[in-house]
């Protein structure tokens, strides 16, 4: 099984906002928990839209928190490849959804259909084949 994290989730866990840190914990725990083997996934584009924030605020401490995160080992970071890219066009023309959106559903969607797509945006769920956990 592979968990694969939507941006606005890390986020979630990493800046500490509640409820929604502890729903992600919740949930991470739960999947784990029922598949042992789970790994965990994310999109490059996911570091850009992680990071940007902290960035921007010049707060180091969750820069630093983000970047701790994107190298950890066994976290398989999906690359913006062609493929990604000709999926990530095909959802948006045909499902209205926004670019960075699609793009994160096609990286899933690369990595075959043992996934659960994990995020706080219930939109997700138009997408046919991406099995979605929306939090919340």
């Amino acid at each position: 099984m592979i968990a694969f994290l939507d941006a606005n989730v890390l986020i979630y866990l990493i800046e500490g906002a509640e409820p929604f840190a502890g729903g992600v914990r919740n949930t991470l725990q739960a999947i784990t928990h029922n598949h042992e083997n789970t790994q965990l996934a994310m999109s490059a584009l996911s570091r850009l839209e992680c990071r940007v924030g902290s960035m921007k605020s010049e707060n180091s401490l969750v820069l630093d928190a983000y970047d701790e995160f994107f190298s950890r080992p066994g976290l398989t970071l999906v690359p913006l490849s062609g493929d990604v890219l000709d999926l990530a066009t095909a959802i948006r023309a045909r499902h209205g959804i926004k670019t960075p959106d699609a793009l994160q559903a096609a990286c899933c969607l690369q990595l075959g259909s043992d996934h659960l797509f994990i995020t706080g945006d219930r939109g997700f769920r138009r997408i046919p084949g991406l099995h979605v956990r929306a939090l919340g």
